[in-house]
């Protein structure tokens, strides 16, 4: 059984989060794809660039090494609001935010995904009315995101020319 604690997301772990969203976004899954592509997409940058404005709010997944008790992040969810001209992938709207969600590939299927969501759904459900995403068709985490409650709003073509759907969990 993997050990494993939840934390809040502080100012310091926007490095953290570039990481995450590199997975997040499928980006490892991309020939020649690196950390930097990330980074330099505008429209993935959206989602990490200046962390800490208001409305931004999330957790992170950490084991710890048994040999020198460092801390090692594993996962993370957060929210993000965007408004005005700034748009997410999914269809969201000034007071519903967009979540994001990544857990490496050598932790997913033992929990971690579904415990950031829950923690990050319990809290979030004080802040907002809603959280929406946006998921590839093809993505396992599906499954998991119909049993929190969230359902699908509508569907889009995605970044790489496949399907992706909107969805959205009311509190």
């Amino acid at each position: 059984m993997l050990n494993y604690q939840l934390r809040s997301i502080t100012l310091k772990d926007e490095p953290i989060l570039w990481q995450m969203l590199y997975f997040a976004a499928h980006l490892h899954e991309e020939k020649g794809k690196s950390l930097t592509d990330a980074q330099v997409d505008p429209a993935l940058a959206l989602y990490v660039t200046e962390w800490g404005r208001p409305g931004d709010m999330g957790f992170i997944a950490e084991t710890q090494e048994a040999e020198t008790q460092k801390k090692m992040p594993i996962g993370a969810v957060w929210v993000r609001l965007f408004r005005g001209d700034t748009k997410a992938y999914s269809a969201t709207d000034e007071e519903t935010p967009e979540l994001a969600v990544a857990v490496l590939p050598t932790h997913t299927g033992q929990g971690v995904g579904t415990a950031l969501l829950q923690q990050l759904l319990l809290s979030g459900k004080a802040h907002f009315p809603a959280v929406a995403l946006n998921v590839r068709a093809d993505n396992p985490a599906l499954r998991l995101y119909h049993r929190l409650g969230f359902v699908v709003v509508g569907e889009m073509e995605n970044r790489v020319g496949g399907r992706s759907y909107d969805m959205r969990r009311v509190f």
